[in-house]
């Protein structure tokens, strides 16, 4: 029996870790949800391509200071009257040929295109990581709006079932009420109809919880159907906020040290100037070393220093005899003519390599006299790359002081309107209690008690809006200043 019962609280407390270790999975804080974004975001996972290959472009402007070496080999067959490839000569016949080469070139002085190049590939990866950062921020500040929506949705689901609750409590009263004598059958109608709006409101309400949590995973980029749940922290308004104090030109100072794209454009505008540097150089002189290895074959080559070969039977003629004088005495010498077919033998095929084996080095200088003008308009599209960056950075400039002059307009008109939904609340807060206690004692009809809870709910429906409204609000305005997103309190 003692066994049976340690063994069943050690399952117990195993299916409570369990339990415990789940919910802790699928509990998701402010924090996490930008930290898996960051790293599972297809549009982060694009930035961070777009550095790679930026970091590519550096590379390949570095390993142009490299000399190059290529190899290369041909075989085929010639027919016909063509040259021999050993000789020089021209043939009548088919001959097969192969050669081999090793080249070799790098580049001495090309008006400083290498230096340059590489200089602008190294500010287009840091402007590629700014980019990177300001996406990873976009998508950071929209997560925060649907983490605290959720929030908000979730209190606003909370507050209409209480509300419910209420409700119910409140039929059950005017049932005894009505048992009582004290109100007329007629009064529970306004009741139901109260209970009625409260369920209609409590269905909206989860309704857009589920809505908010759509939005999120999508964020996330999650399974729709995947069970998720976010931390609830204390959702308090800092008591130094005032965003009466705030200054455009304030945080507008702080924005342009701290928002990453606005470093991106100034890095883009320094590469483009850096265009400028690499189109003149077209106008400057290169100059190249080479060199290269070379060696052939051709079946046509024969070698002439190894004895003929002899074809066929030799053929004899005698020719007329030729009178001579030999010691005094005439006499005649008869002359024969041999015709003997012969040919010399193919040169080896590794002697050829050897025999033909060549070798060339040397300087190649280049200097550009006229090209069409194409030099001359590379280096006016240069000019107008910087004038389109110039505009570009303006413009995003531009978007971010309006950006900022809507968020601090937004956060002063918010905090104004949690004052007033607090003052509200307190008012009908104040009417309902009143209500209550005179409905209790029968004082007041179910039409007046409805009125009052329906002011007193609307009341915590705006205050609740409106003070998560203000929250994100001064996040925004937070964001802009470069604080990091985080619903803790400093």
């Amino acid at each position: 029996m003692n066994s049976f019962n340690g063994k069943s609280i050690l399952a117990l407390l195993f299916l409570c870790l369990l339990f415990t270790e789940t919910n802790a999975q699928n509990s998701w804080s402010l924090e996490r949800c930008i930290q898996y974004a960051q790293q599972n975001s297809l549009t982060i996972k694009q930035a961070e391509y777009a550095i790679e290959s930026a970091q590519l472009q550096e590379k390949s402007s570095k390993a142009e200071r490299y000399p190059s070496l290529n190899a290369s080999g041909s075989v085929g067959v010639q027919a016909g009257r063509t040259i021999d490839p050993t000789t020089n000569d021209f043939v009548n016949q088919s001959v097969s040929f192969n050669s081999f080469g090793l080249n070799a070139s790098a580049t001495l002085f090309n008006g400083f295109r290498i230096k340059n190049s590489i200089a602008q590939s190294q500010i287009d990866v840091k402007a590629a990581r700014k980019d990177a950062e300001s996406t990873n921020n976009n998508l950071a500040l929209n997560i925060a709006g649907a983490y605290l929506q959720i929030l908000l949705s979730e209190e606003q689901a909370s507050n209409a079932t209480r509300q419910l609750e209420q409700a119910n409590e409140q039929l059950s009263q005017t049932d005894k009420l009505i048992n009582a004598g004290v109100l007329p059958q007629n009064d529970r109608l306004d009741i139901l109809a109260q209970v009625a709006l409260n369920e209609q409101t409590v269905v909206q309400a989860q309704n857009a919880v589920e809505s908010a949590y759509l939005t999120l995973k999508q964020l996330l980029e999650l399974e729709p159907n995947k069970e998720i749940s976010v931390e609830k922290p204390p959702v308090i308004i800092p008591d130094d906020a005032n965003p009466e104090v705030l200054t455009l030109n304030g945080v507008y100072t702080q924005a342009l040290t701290t928002q990453p794209q606005i470093e991106a454009g100034e890095l883009r505008a320094q590469s483009a100037e850096m265009g400028i540097e690499i189109a003149k150089s077209g106008k400057l002189p290169s100059l190249s070393v080479f060199g290269g290895l070379s060696t052939n074959w051709s079946s046509a080559a024969k070698d002439f220093n190894l004895p003929p070969i002899l074809i066929g039977q030799p053929v004899i003629t005698q020719l007329p005899a030729v009178p001579v004088i030999i010691d005094g005495n005439e006499a005649t010498l008869a002359q024969f003519d041999i015709d003997q077919e012969f040919e010399f033998q193919d040169l080896a095929y590794g002697k050829q390599l050897s025999q033909n084996f060549g070798q060339n080095i040397g300087l190649s200088l280049n200097v550009p006299i006229f090209n069409n003008f194409r030099n001359d308009i590379n280096i006016e599209r240069a000019e107008l790359g910087i004038k389109n960056q110039q505009v570009a950075n303006d413009q995003v400039k531009q978007q971010l002081k309006s950006d900022i002059q809507t968020a601090i307009a937004n956060a002063r008109a918010s905090k104004k309107s949690y004052e007033a939904s607090e003052r509200a609340n307190e008012a009908a807060t104040a009417a309902f209690s009143n209500a209550q206690k005179r409905f209790d004692l029968g004082a007041i009809n179910t039409f007046e008690y409805s009125t009052a809870k329906a002011n007193l709910d609307r009341s915590e429906i705006d205050l609740t809006t409106a003070k998560y409204q203000y929250l994100f609000n001064l996040k925004v305005v937070d964001f802009y200043a470069g604080k990091k997103l985080t619903l803790e309190q400093n």
